[in-house]
């Protein structure tokens, strides 16, 4: 099964960057999708971006052209670039994983806190 544990979350001022990791481990395979949603107090979890093992991207339309995520098919590791960080941002974001195109289940990591304040 796999397991996901991201790094990366802490305190940024409005304008600034953050750079999130995620690694998976316990499968040997190429994870079919991979990416970050995330979730603030009293709103729903939502999409920030996910990636493909072939590279295709999808974006929250909140963070387009602001975040970046790419992924290390190899480590079986994705990272989500965060730059012109908003207070809007401040959210638990949890990396997800669908590990086989048949999958209807994914798999969650257990989330990192991003502060976005003066």
């Amino acid at each position: 099964q796999v397991q996901l544990v991201e790094s990366g979350g802490g305190l940024v001022q409005p304008g600034g960057s953050l750079r999130l990791s995620c690694a998976a481990s316990g499968s040997i395979f190429s994870i079919h999708i991979m990416g970050w949603y995330r979730q603030a107090p009293g709103k729903q979890r939502e999409l920030v971006a996910v990636i493909t093992s072939g590279g295709s991207t999808n974006y929250g339309d909140s963070v387009k052209g602001r975040f970046t995520i790419s992924r290390d098919n190899a480590k079986n590791t994705v990272n989500l670039q965060m730059n012109s960080l908003k207070p809007e941002d401040t959210a638990v974001y949890y990396c997800t994983a669908v590990p086989r195109v048949a999958d209807t289940v994914g798999v969650w990591g257990q989330g990192t806190q991003v502060t976005v304040s003066s």
